[in-house]
């Protein structure tokens, strides 16, 4: 994998902007991001180069809105937030999982999608409940939020785990037989199943929580001004769309694709701009 890594780095994708916003109007320099190509549908290798997939349509749609170029940098999940921390990105379009932990160190927008938790299985072997995980070996992507699951619940469960540095190794173990499950995100295991019957989906972790875009704690204009982008993309259907398109899902009317929150970032997490946002959508 680090050979194609380092090609799909040199391939970074670039996105032409075609909209306007007056936030951003007075910076024409291309912003920096990256995403996880092996998390699909969230982010996958493109024939021909760069990635595709939920968010690197989430970034083009964005970079309309934004009149300006973002460039997506593919690489390991756990060298992203290092790279947005250390100033080599400026935001980060992967989906990143917003914690209390993550909230107290990062600025984020609003939320986009929600995700839960998902086990991942060799088709005829589901997991039913967690306490079947009892002396069962599991998969994680390193550095995600599924490690930390991992790392917190392994010995109140029973289980071993093994970290991968890419999701797609991690959900290959299991098919080997090298491991019992996957632990990922819904919409990446739903993927998954679809893309290979050998496998199936078991028990779901319900967090209550949601996928959002990370900013560095000092980039509040940045934050603001894709935030506001976002909203626009929640009020003109563009992430319902994208939402059916990657996940076969169509949200309803009162849905986090659907609709803006009042201010800037996720409610009830600290560094949230409670201060009253009108999305701004010429």
């Amino acid at each position: 994998m680090t050979s194609f890594f380092r090609l799909s780095r040199l391939a970074a994708l670039t996105l032409l902007c075609l909209g306007a916003h007056a936030a951003t109007a007075q910076s024409t320099a291309p912003l920096k991001s990256a995403l996880d190509p092996s998390f699909a549908p969230q982010g996958m290798v493109k024939l021909g180069g760069g990635v595709q997939g939920f968010n690197a349509d989430l970034g083009e749609a964005l970079a309309k809105r934004l009149n300006r170029k973002i460039e997506i940098e593919a690489t390991e999940f756990s060298g992203l937030i290092p790279g947005l921390n250390s100033g080599k990105y400026d935001f980060l379009l992967a989906p990143v999982t917003v914690t209390p932990e993550r909230a107290r160190t990062m600025l984020f927008t609003e939320g986009y999608t929600e995700t839960n938790y998902t086990f991942l299985s060799r088709k005829g072997q589901p997991l039913d409940t967690l306490e079947s995980l009892k002396g069962k070996m599991i998969t994680v992507n390193k550095g995600s939020n599924y490690d930390t699951w991992a790392r917190d619940n392994a010995e109140k469960y029973g289980f071993k785990y093994d970290v991968y540095g890419t999701n797609a190794d991690a959900i290959q173990a299991v098919l080997s037989g090298r491991a019992d499950y996957n632990l990922t995100g819904n919409t990446v295991a739903g993927w998954a199943v679809k893309q290979n019957p050998a496998l199936q989906t078991g028990h779901t972790i319900k967090t209550g929580l949601v996928w959002a875009i990370p900013f560095r704690l000092n980039d509040k204009a940045g934050r603001d001004a894709v935030s506001n982008a976002l909203k626009c993309l929640k009020l003109d259907g563009t992430l319902a769309k994208l939402a059916n398109k990657w996940y076969g899902t169509e949200p309803d009317a009162n849905s986090i694709e659907r609709v803006p929150a009042p201010g800037h970032g996720v409610p009830g997490t600290e560094n949230y701009d409670a201060t009253p946002a009108t999305p701004q959508c010429s």
